[in-house]
């Protein structure tokens, strides 16, 4: 399963994953249905992006952790966006959060339109303070933490302590 968060087990020399549904899969649907933007925030590894391309399979993929693409907000910022159709996951939107105010302008276009940015982001304050001045009223935020116990039972894995 290329980008998902899987759980591995090697069987006869072959990788078996498996997704891990989450319980935030329900609501961050509800959210992309009522909001222009939603944003995913939370700790390194908790699964922000697989979750989103797990659940929106067919929307475009901008990685702002490129260095390439981080940069071409600062140059080009409206020309990276058109390379990109909504709906759009945009990963790691703390490497670039100029990137705001363009959305904040291609949201204001078409209020009603709901689920066309899907973003990704660490809970760092700068970025927190940027995107409730430029979104505000315009997006959702959903903060992601790790796999819960109840999520690791629902999915049949069970952890046992080797004996002794």
């Amino acid at each position: 399963m290329r980008g998902a968060k899987c759980v591995r087990a090697v069987l006869s020399a072959r990788c078996v994953c498996m997704w891990i549904g989450r319980d935030a899969e329900v609501l961050l649907r509800r959210m992309a249905k009522q909001f222009p933007a939603v944003l995913v925030t939370g700790a390194r590894q908790t699964g922000k992006t697989s979750l989103l391309r797990h659940l929106f399979p067919k929307a475009s993929y901008l990685s702002l952790d490129l260095p390439a693409n981080a940069e071409a907000v600062q140059t080009a910022a409206e020309r990276l966006l058109d390379r990109y159709p909504p709906p759009v996951i945009i990963d790691e939107i703390q490497y670039a959060p100029a990137l705001l105010r363009h959305l904040k302008i291609r949201i204001d276009e078409d209020r009603k339109r709901a689920g066309r940015y899907l973003l990704t982001g660490s809970q760092v304050f700068a970025l927190m303070q940027g995107v409730s001045e430029s979104l505000a009223g315009r997006y959702a935020l959903l903060n992601l933490y790790t796999l819960s116990h109840t999520e690791l039972l629902a999915a049949g894995r069970r952890t046992a302590v080797a004996p002794g």
